[in-house]
């Protein structure tokens, strides 16, 4: 066994988080998985895997290690086609992680299109509001809205995600809609509180270039995207969401934008992979046309 197919092992198992799954992947016994994981070790002088009865994780050498690994297995790939005809397209999987409405409302109802063009090219969407890791959870790329932390990934940035405030006509009917920041404290809103702090978030605006906050009273707080447009469908108060997610709900007239000239910051999209020098075919067409995607549908 030479030394790349050694690679494309310890990668294997490092993705599936086990010695068992990774062996069903790459067709072999698991005896040879495990028997390829101990030689590799021994050339690098480092243990690279945290091995339980339940899950194999990666240590920190193997962490870094691994990153390594697929750096190599990618100029393996490209070199080996680099005399294939160029009719060839990208193959094998691509796991992508999304956010939730995003994923739901844009990108799985526009990936026929992109299977269509690409047959050769598996997506693996994961659609989730919760921090990936993408070694720790095997994913290839991941899409996040919002600030980002020190994560020492690559970051494509998509774009910038605009937010508007907007209420019911019932709600309207019961308060005059608010033209100006100091209206609000006539008004309520739907709280909404992060699903991983539980946080809740203050009203937001940019006046004079700066971005000042409002606490909001409200008597419902949700912690979904889902139960916070209900919510104020059924006329619970206002909210502050990105509008690709109530478009359909303005054209209906289900809603209404209120205070146009007095919205949050927009929220920066951007697309997070490892590596940027070895960039895999098939993540570079999938990341092309997300963005393409993503500008038309909601930026």
């Amino acid at each position: 066994m030479d030394r790349i197919d050694l690679f494309r092992i310890f990668a294997c198992v490092v993705e599936s988080a086990s010695f068992t799954r990774a062996a069903n992947t790459l067709g072999i016994p698991r005896s040879s998985v495990s028997a390829a994981v101990i030689n590799l070790e021994a050339r690098v002088g480092a243990r690279l895997l945290h091995r339980t009865t339940r899950k194999v994780s990666p240590t920190q050498d193997g962490t870094a290690f691994y990153e390594r690994c697929l750096r190599l297995i990618s100029d393996v790939e490209e070199t080996e086609g680099l005399f294939r005809q160029t009719s060839v397209g990208p193959s094998g999987r691509l796991r992508v992680d999304v956010p939730g409405r995003i994923g739901r409302l844009i990108i799985a109802p526009a990936l026929p299109e992109f299977i269509e063009r690409h047959p050769q090219l598996d997506i693996e969407l994961r659609i989730t509001d919760r921090v990936v890791n993408l070694v720790e959870d095997s994913v290839d790329c991941v899409l996040r809205v919002g600030p980002l932390g020190d994560s020492g990934l690559i970051a494509r940035k998509i774009g910038d995600l605009p937010l508007i405030n907007v209420a019911s006509p019932g709600y309207l009917a019961q308060h005059s809609a608010p033209r100006v920041p100091d209206d609000l404290t006539e008004h309520i809103a739907v709280n909404y509180a992060s699903p991983s702090t539980g946080r809740v978030e203050d009203w937001e605006w940019i006046e004079d270039g700066e971005m000042r906050v409002m606490p909001m009273r409200a008597r419902v707080t949700v912690n979904s995207a889902e139960a916070y447009i209900a919510c104020c469908l059924a006329g619970l108060g206002l909210i502050q969401i990105p509008a690709y997610d109530v478009k359909h709900h303005l054209h209906a007239r289900e809603l209404v934008e209120v205070m146009p000239d007095h919205r949050a910051a927009p929220m920066p999209m951007t697309l997070l992979y490892p590596h940027r020098q070895h960039l895999s075919r098939r993540l570079q067409v999938f990341a092309d046309w997300l963005e393409q995607l993503l500008k038309q549908e909601v930026l």
